[in-house]
């Protein structure tokens, strides 16, 4: 983990509210993987206080790409934060995905399945598993509206095999993601398959149920807000099923679906 001020190479609106930022840092870009995030503070003063979380949407060299979605004041602030300004980051942060890049062979279906900006660390991932051209990629991604489906572009040049649902039929198959997924499962070996996820809670909640019947590994990213983002705080508790709690952004934010009390 470093602390560092990197430089905003650009910062551009994407969608509604959406935008995609790009940081020149090298020695975060060497150290960060899939499903890790860092922690940045969005201005100069002190307010916000706190810093905010993105995960790694993608690398590119020494530069790391994010995704963000304007919510509340820091977001607001970061949107309008200008190329060649600086801003303090701090990372690599947090657990990522842990895909068996070794054992992936011709029979396996990788499926990443996204809801809404859960696109975000997932593209990052679909770049570190087309270095391996055996698995079969496929990319379910959902939303409320066409206007809300991002990257399809981006995992497409990534080799995937992408399928869309939008909540109001407005793109793709109208419907929930799971339910795409459940179709999508109907035509698999689920012994072949595995399963890579972030969105909303309930929709990793309903993901997980999902796999769990059918028995195929799922790994999924939390969404939860943060506050120090090393788990000193004790501020983004999340459940097990051992009885205990973890904290998203040291334990996670990527956890097996299997051990989270649903």
């Amino acid at each position: 983990m470093k602390q560092i001020k990197t430089k905003i190479i650009s910062n551009r609106l994407i969608g509604p509210m959406c935008y995609h930022m790009v940081l020149e840092a090298p020695s975060v870009a060497r150290a960060i993987k899939p499903g890790q995030f860092i922690h940045v503070r969005c201005s100069d003063s002190f307010e916000p206080l706190l810093r905010r979380p993105f995960s790694l949407h993608r690398k590119n060299g020494g530069r790391i790409e994010i995704l963000y979605k304007v919510v509340g004041s820091g977001t607001e602030i970061l949107s309008r934060r200008q190329s060649g300004e600086a801003v303090d980051v701090l990372g690599p942060l947090g657990n990522g995905f842990a895909p068996k890049l070794s054992t992936l062979n011709s029979q396996l279906s990788t499926i990443l399945v996204a809801g809404g900006m859960g696109v975000a660390p997932l593209v990052a991932l679909a770049q570190e598993l087309s270095k391996k051209k055996t698995q079969k990629l496929r990319v379910l991604i959902g939303a409320c509206s066409k206007s809300r489906i991002l990257c399809e572009e981006e995992f497409r040049a990534l080799g995937a095999e992408v399928s869309i649902s939008t909540e109001d039929g407005s793109k793709g198959a109208k419907g929930l993601i799971t339910d795409r997924l459940n179709f999508l499962l109907s035509t698999l070996n689920s012994q072949l398959s595995t399963i890579y996820a972030c969105g909303p809670n309930a929709m990793l909640k309903a993901l997980s149920r999902i796999a769990n019947a059918k028995r195929i590994p799922c790994q999924v990213s939390l969404e939860e807000r943060m506050a120090c983002g090393v788990g000193a705080c004790l501020g983004c508790p999340v459940k097990v099923k051992a009885g205990e709690y973890k904290m998203v952004c040291k334990d996670g934010p990527v956890f097996d679906a299997e051990e989270i009390a649903w």
